[in-house]
């Protein structure tokens, strides 16, 4: 069964059937949710999801009959003080105070990074086919790339040295949102409006050859000096992020403005930066904060104008477009 999540500032979240959009599970009567995660079963299902609100990570059962569910159902609480939840094996976690972390889903041991941001951590991301290293984006405009069983700093690179590509930024270049792809190259995005992507951890040879042959590098390289580049996308905060492909980026702005990039080599001199597909504007959601791609559809949270939680559904088109379905 393929179920989608929203989290609201009210403290609820709801789970809809991707088929038909109905609401078929709810959690009310916690604090502010700021993240959740889903962790499907073998058996099928609903399975569990892993809440952040205020200040702990709890773990729901969605396989019950219960269509309402409190917080005092929650079969499992973590003091982790989540504001942003990404999970594989484990559970990473990441906080206001810049500190990031991993909880240990069998033991449930919770491991902190001896080094933090300097500022707010909003966002934290696992690295593919990389057991032990996740990198995280600070509002101290650092990235930092970890092996969390030594709980380590491997890599960083700060955005606050690089200038933007053009003309003067009001906003500092707080890190706000990131994306991984399937390959490794990292996107995030940034409070002046730009995106900054990392291609040294690429591991396919395909993107450029033309074949579908895979190399994994000795070491993710991803924050490598001299294989990343920064891009002006839109007139304001990037929001949200997610890859549709292994070099295909979807962005949108705190606004709204959602675009498509595609990841490419420069016919000049090789380097690669990013060609703009099409643009397009949400119709429901006027303060975006999360954007998902699944299946078919591309999923946008985020507030309405009344300030009331909503999502928008777009169909991915047979061609470079999309349409919207629904909100």
């Amino acid at each position: 069964m393929s179920c989608r999540l929203l989290c609201t500032d009210d403290g609820s979240v709801r789970v809809y059937l991707q088929e038909n959009l109905k609401v078929v599970k709810a959690i009310r009567g916690m604090g502010e949710v700021s993240s959740v995660v889903c962790m499907p079963h073998n058996a099928g299902g609903l399975g569990d999801i892993w809440v952040a609100s205020d200040h702990y990570a709890l773990r729901f059962t969605m396989d019950t009959e219960k269509m309402i569910l409190a917080k005092a159902d929650a079969t499992l609480t973590v003091g982790a003080c989540s504001r942003s939840i990404e999970k594989t094996n484990q559970l990473a976690f990441c906080l206001d105070s810049g500190t990031v972390g991993v909880i240990d889903l069998s033991t449930k041991k919770v491991t902190r990074m001896r080094t933090s941001h300097d500022n707010i951590c909003g966002t934290v991301k696992f690295i593919p086919d990389r057991p032990s290293e996740l990198v995280s984006g600070g509002y101290d405009s650092s990235l930092l790339h970890y092996d969390f069983h030594q709980r380590t700093v491997l890599s960083r690179f700060d955005l606050g040295t690089s200038p933007p590509s053009s003309g003067v930024s009001m906003s500092p270049p707080f890190i706000l949102s990131s994306a991984i792809s399937p390959s490794g190259i990292l996107a995030a995005g940034t409070a002046d409006g730009r995106v900054w992507i990392g291609t040294g951890g690429e591991k396919i040879s395909g993107a450029t050859s033309g074949t579908s042959v895979k190399k994994k590098r000795r070491k993710w390289e991803g924050l490598k000096q001299d294989e990343t580049f920064t891009a002006d996308v839109g007139n304001g905060p990037i929001a949200a992020l997610t890859f549709l492909g292994p070099r295909t980026l979807l962005t949108s702005t705190l606004m709204g403005r959602v675009a498509l990039h595609e990841i490419r080599a420069s016919t000049a001199d090789g380097k690669l930066d990013m060609i703009l597909k099409w643009t397009k504007a949400t119709t429901g959601v006027n303060k975006v904060n999360a954007i998902i791609s699944t299946g078919g559809l591309v999923i946008i949270g985020g507030l309405n104008g009344s300030g009331g939680g909503v999502i928008e559904v777009w169909e991915k088109g047979s061609s470079s477009d999309a349409m919207s379905m629904s909100t």
